[in-house]
């Protein structure tokens, strides 16, 4: 087991704020995009990305209030129970490990170890809301109750980032299972969506069953039955009709391949190029970033604050914003990753359905 595991404080240095500060105050945004609708923000057309009075808001926001009191919100961010921990990763050298780890308040029980993984663009602080839930469940309902770990994917957050080529799904697996074994986890449950999905089940193929017990997705993915592959459950697709839900979320899958799929096509061939305006500029950060949470999203309203404290995690990331999109890149163009992708595994799988979820599959 690593024994280098050091407490984790975030600490901006304030010359990196004040640089923020004059470039917000020197942003140029661009003219608005064509729109049928008026000119009230509630309106507003997403038809060509972020419309411009949205993003100026946000903006003007961050400027005089968000950045003034940033110590705030990093300070709210250091409330969680962070780490980091050298981890060396086959062929790609030691990696600095961010990770938040909140075991089960409740001793009595046995706590499930559970690893979360986040995609892209997610990271660490999106479990924030559900820590409480899986780590401390009501004394009167019969929930079980889980040690918690959340690390930062290498490239995300406060990971160190790959240097190499050739850092793909098996890394990433790699990582997120050498963590789990240095904090004393043989045995273990993961959740993943987005790419923390393909993860998770690269993940259940190499290192299940004996370590992965069971593995969970949000994001279900899957094509449909295959008559020499699945007679029986072809079908069964074939003659049974999609439900209304059914039906919304195939619409839902291809308004996404059609209109929303463009940053992977740029993230997967020419993330370089992106990178120098997302690192650049934290207002095209900002408007590459909020435009995912707010079309990949339900209903659910997104605070200014809690937009910025999202995208902040990027923007002072340990290797800059962009380092991130590069895992789209190394997949693509990884014969293996492409296997790991689709592949079987004996390790019991959960799912949930979300109706907004970019795969909203029909239930089989």
């Amino acid at each position: 087991m690593s024994s280098d595991e050091q407490p984790f404080n975030l600490s901006v240095p304030q010359d990196t704020l004040d640089t923020l500060a004059k470039k917000l105050a020197l942003a140029t945004l661009p003219c608005s995009a064509p729109t049928t609708y008026t000119d009230s923000e509630d309106t507003q057309d997403w038809t060509y990305g972020v419309p411009r009075p949205t993003l100026q808001r946000l903006v003007h926001h961050w400027r005089t209030s968000f950045l003034p009191n940033w110590r705030e919100h990093q300070q709210t961010l250091n409330a969680f129970p962070q780490f980091t921990r050298s981890i060396e990763i086959d062929g790609h050298g030691v990696f600095t490990a961010h990770y938040v780890h909140k075991k089960s308040e409740d001793r009595q029980k046995n706590a499930i170890p559970l690893l979360f993984l986040h995609g892209w663009p997610g990271h660490f602080n999106e479990a924030s809301k559900l820590l409480p839930l899986l780590t401390a469940p009501p004394a009167s309902a019969d929930y079980p109750t889980f040690d918690v770990v959340v690390p930062s994917l290498p490239g995300f957050g406060f990971s160190s980032a790959p240097t190499k080529t050739g850092f793909a799904l098996p890394q990433y697996a790699e990582f997120a299972h050498k963590l789990m074994l240095d904090l004393g986890y043989n045995e273990y449950v993961v959740q993943g969506g987005d790419w923390g999905r393909h993860i998770g089940l690269c993940l259940a193929h190499t290192y299940g069953p004996k370590h992965v017990k069971a593995w969970h997705t949000n994001y279900p993915r899957a094509g449909p039955p295959q008559l020499l592959r699945n007679p029986l459950l072809w079908l069964q697709h074939i003659v049974t009709p999609y439900s209304a839900a059914d039906r919304e979320g195939l619409k839902r899958m291809q308004w996404f391949r059609n209109e929303g799929t463009g940053y992977s096509a740029i993230q997967s061939t020419m993330p370089q190029t992106l990178s120098y305006g997302l690192t650049d500029s934290p207002v095209g950060l900002l408007a590459w970033i909020y435009e995912k949470l707010v079309l990949w999203s339900d209903a659910y309203q997104w605070g200014d604050d809690e937009i910025l404290t999202w995208v902040s995690i990027y923007l002072f990331s340990a290797s800059g914003p962009a380092t991130s999109a590069r895992i789209y890149h190394e997949v693509k163009h990884s014969s293996r990753s492409q296997e790991l992708i689709n592949i079987w595994s004996p390790v019991p799988l959960g799912l949930s359905y979300f109706p907004k979820e970019l795969t909203p599959v029909p239930k089989m």
